[in-house]
């Protein structure tokens, strides 16, 4: 007996789409994860004709937008980037009818490939003629998507590459700098320069361009004095941003510490090696795996340039080498696990111990089970491996304080000025 077919749905009868010719009236806005590596990704957009902007707001009116339309059993990064689209939609600086939001998707198991349909949900209480966009690279939204092109995604990946070299410079000049706020001008004007790299055609010039950034910031007057450095690991928004970590750097930057923040391609190149482990432990062996390993190694191989010119220079220590973060992963967990951020964490907590690093916050969402599991529950075997790891899983979610947080960190820290 022939089955039913199933009756056919007309997406654009639910949601609002964003098309072709939005682009030039929308406003598209984008929550805050990394302030500066954001700021290079939206110009990189701008140059393919996308209005896009940034959101800055935060604070507890923020969350309570998200637990006003965010069900408690999703994850608090969700909560919090919906609650910032709806607040600013209701600052009244926007025009809602000319507006839209965009977040990027992963693709893998985690809640973060729900994200689109929670959003969806939440404006459509308030803002049913908002779109929402989907920047992934994964085949969802295929529809409601950012058009990708070979020439944006090259100069998407460049922008993080020399995101991560400012924020890992930056992060080793701020806590020795002599006069406050050098260092924060040198960040800005190496924004600029990248910028200026972006627009002029120039950005595929590491050398010259990662040089000028190393010399920028070496040119800051600083006293590098011993400091205690603390590594930050943990799920991929509540690690980077100030929201979602209730500004973690900036309280470790005051308690006289280094951060030592992984960097973000580290997880590009892990979403990239997880559909080659993919054919490789599961069999799951399709057309784009040869171009996932292609562009895996043109990633790699401009990050061990940047590295490679990072020590030349012999000012800043250089981030960590990819296929190392790989080795270490081996010691610890199988890089089949690769749910939420899987064995990424475990592996940037090892890497982090074998360069000095042993004082490590993982910063996890409360209820984000790979990241207990992948994180919290990796901890005692990253200790068996290296006995002075000094690690503190902090929970971040609607209901915890910032000073239950701090303090928790300040205990961490209390241990790690004794070892010193």
């Amino acid at each position: 007996m022939k089955a039913p077919e199933r009756p056919t749905v007309d997406l654009t009868e639910r949601y609002p789409v964003f098309t072709r010719e939005m682009k030039k009236e929308y406003t598209i806005l984008v929550p805050d994860m990394l302030p500066w590596h954001f700021d290079l990704l939206v110009h990189v957009m701008q140059q393919e004709g996308y209005r896009m902007e940034v959101l800055r707001n935060e604070g507890r009116q923020v969350i309570d937008e998200g637990l006003k339309h965010v069900h408690n059993d999703a994850c608090f990064p969700a909560l919090c980037v919906i609650g910032q689209f709806l607040d600013a939609l209701k600052s009244g600086k926007y025009d809602t009818d000319k507006t839209a939001v965009l977040i990027t998707q992963s693709g893998g198991g985690c809640r973060a490939s729900n994200y689109v349909s929670l959003i969806r949900k939440a404006l459509k209480a308030e803002f049913p003629q908002v779109p929402v966009l989907s920047l992934n690279f994964s085949g969802l939204e295929k529809g409601n998507g950012v058009e990708l092109g070979i020439g944006f995604i090259r100069r998407l990946g460049y922008a993080i590459f020399y995101g991560d070299l400012i924020m890992s410079c930056y992060n080793q000049t701020k806590p020795y700098e002599t006069h406050a706020g050098d260092s924060a001008a040198a960040r800005a004007e190496c924004v600029e320069r990248v910028k200026r790299a972006l627009d002029e055609g120039g950005f595929a010039r590491t050398k010259k361009l990662a040089v000028r950034i190393l010399e920028r910031f070496a040119a800051v007057p600083a006293v590098r004095t011993g400091k205690i450095k603390v590594g930050v690991v943990g799920e991929i928004y509540v690690k980077y941003s100030p929201l979602g970590n209730s500004h973690l750097e900036e309280f470790l930057l005051a308690e006289g510490c280094e951060p030592v923040v992984p960097a973000l391609m580290d997880f590009i190149l892990y979403c990239i090696v997880n559909n080659l482990n993919d054919a490789k432990f599961y069999g799951r062996r399709g057309l784009s795996t040869p171009v996932f390993r292609l562009v895996y190694r043109r990633l790699h191989a401009v990050q061990k340039k940047i590295a490679a010119l990072t020590v030349r220079h012999g000012v800043f220590a250089p981030q960590h080498d990819f296929e190392h973060l790989r080795r270490c992963a081996d010691k610890v967990l199988n890089q089949g696990v690769k749910m939420g951020e899987g064995w990424l964490i475990p592996a940037e907590m090892a890497a982090l111990c074998e360069t000095g690093t042993e004082n490590i916050v993982c910063a996890q969402p409360f209820g984000c089970l790979p990241n207990h599991i992948a994180g919290k529950g990796a901890v005692r075997t990253v200790k068996k491996l290296y006995p002075r790891a000094n690690i503190v899983p902090v929970d971040y979610d609607p209901s915890a304080t910032r000073v239950n947080q701090e303090n928790r960190i300040k205990l961490m820290l209390a241990q790690a000025r004794e070892l010193l």
